[in-house]
């Protein structure tokens, strides 16, 4: 038996996408700084104008997961990072984005096979988006980690395993309540 891991060291051929929800972007524009040092703290060049990180700026965080799958699409990248943020008001309207949303990026990703990185912040107030993006802690730092660490490893097990077993994955049977996300195309 094998043992795969991702690693942080080989990151001079990795691509990646962010794509960042521009509403609430006081927090999304911190979620981004986060992404951006991680990145380069770990050899991989965050520069716009550079060859390796793409960034996409989208309307709200509803937007991010249709464009998230057209990137992973491309086969252009090796993760996608999205970035976002949904602040519960006093209606249902959280609830909604913030279900389709995650629903929205785990079909991009298994649809795909390309890891997309669900960096959605969906909190209560403001104050709890801002301690997640920079004054307690920047989860934009993470989310970078885990695009580095699958990226790497969808790399080591493209090159590692057999022609019996395929990443490019069949449609999978939809949990009930996700016939609709999953399965259109």
């Amino acid at each position: 038996m094998a043992v795969f891991e991702g690693t942080f060291t080989q990151t001079e051929p990795l691509r990646f996408a962010v794509v960042i929800g521009r509403f609430n972007d006081l927090v999304t524009a911190k979620l981004v700084e986060g992404c951006q040092d991680c990145l380069k703290r770990h050899g991989v060049d965050p520069n716009p104008h550079g060859n390796q990180v793409d960034y996409v700026w989208v309307p709200g965080s509803f937007e991010v997961p249709i464009v998230a799958r057209q990137l992973a699409l491309s086969q252009r990248y090796d993760a996608i990072i999205c970035l976002g943020a949904v602040i519960r008001g006093q209606t249902p309207h959280f609830d909604y984005v913030s279900s389709e949303v995650a629903k929205g990026i785990a079909a991009a990703s298994f649809q795909t096979g390309v890891p997309v990185i669900f960096g959605i912040l969906t909190v209560d107030t403001m104050q709890q988006a801002l301690e997640r993006a920079g004054i307690k802690a920047n989860h934009g730092w993470e989310y970078a980690m885990n695009a580095l660490e699958m990226a790497s490893l969808m790399r080591k097990l493209r090159s590692n395993l057999t022609e019996t077993y395929t990443l490019n994955p069949q449609p999978l049977p939809a949990a009930h309540g996700q016939e609709s996300i999953i399965n259109s195309q």
